[in-house]
């Protein structure tokens, strides 16, 4: 058996800009090679149904080539979660028509962008999320490498995954302040992971939710930790986009680049932003984030925000 696969790719893809468009590829187990232009990701094992797994992806020509270090795999389970976490099988053509649309932005549609990188769970992007609130970057990086490092099962390379919801439920509050120096979202961490764990809560369930974007935003919010930035947040990771999901970098970064860098009310924001209706979060998020890819920023440093979890 291989332990090479691929993955034909949508015409409208780009693989350059999927990986690069937020943080997500800076946080462990994603990592990014920038001389050879991949991305590796570390499953765990109950994602493919073999003990865990590193995965090295690269576009080939028309098609993602994924090299594992092993080949005792679900390859089936491998390439859906490839999809899943490239986007793969997100319609973009509704964005990109509105998009185009708009001078400014017109180089999203021209360079396929606007997929964002997301983990193979909702799980991982819940935790990763409320490492982001309230904190700078390096304090994020610092949390989610700690949770792996920590508790994150052992690849054959040596490669750790992103932990388990049982195994985060298996420590104490006390363990989560000290060794993954997660300070007020202990309490939280620990409360998610049981409840989870226990199958009190299921996020994976919100993926495909038939709620309407208001009412799915409340049941995130009823998860301890997250307030409005981190529930549009994760919303854009499920795929949906009515929310801003502003935090101080958002913000600033709209200062400088449509309010000659004075600080405005939120509802001017939302106003400037108003017209690209369902797509809107998205539409910002491209905008602020346009420089990274005409100055060749790797995996800049966003995500640093100010806002209340509650």
């Amino acid at each position: 058996m291989s332990n090479i696969h691929y993955l034909e790719i949508p015409a409208n893809f780009s693989f350059e800009h999927t990986i690069r468009s937020h943080g997500w590829s800076s946080l462990p187990p994603f990592e990014i090679d920038e001389a050879n232009e991949s991305l590796s990701y570390v499953f765990k094992a109950g994602e493919l149904e073999c003990e865990p797994v590193s995965a090295t992806i690269r576009r080939e020509a028309e098609r993602l080539k994924i090299e594992c270090e092993s080949t005792n795999i679900d390859k089936e389970k491998l390439l859906r979660g490839v999809r899943h976490m490239l986007r793969l099988d997100d319609d973009m053509d509704d964005f990109y028509e509105i998009i185009s649309k708009e001078p400014a932005l017109g180089w999203v549609s021209t360079a396929n962008a606007g997929r964002m990188l997301r983990s193979p769970t909702v799980f991982e992007d819940l935790v990763k999320t409320l490492c982001t609130t309230n904190c700078s970057w390096g304090a994020t990086t610092k949390m989610v490498t700690n949770l792996v490092e920590k508790l994150g099962e052992i690849s054959p390379s040596g490669k750790r995954a992103f932990p388990t919801a049982e195994a985060l439920s298996s420590v104490s509050v006390e363990f989560f302040r000290q060794e993954i120096r997660a300070g007020y979202r202990s309490a939280y961490f620990a409360e998610m992971a049981c409840l989870i764990a226990s199958d009190k809560l299921d996020p994976e369930t919100w993926l495909h939710s038939e709620l309407p974007t208001a009412e799915l935003r409340k049941e995130i919010k009823k998860v301890k930790g997250f307030g409005d930035y981190a529930a549009d947040n994760l919303l854009k990771l499920l795929g949906r986009y009515d929310g801003l999901a502003l935090d101080s970098w958002l913000r600033a970064g709209f200062y400088k680049k449509h309010n000659r860098e004075k600080v405005c009310a939120d509802l001017k924001i939302e106003k400037h932003y108003k017209k690209f209706g369902k797509w809107k979060g998205l539409a910002m998020w491209c905008d602020m984030t346009e420089k990274w890819f005409e100055e060749e920023v790797v995996i800049p440093n966003a995500h640093s925000n100010s806002n209340n979890p509650q």
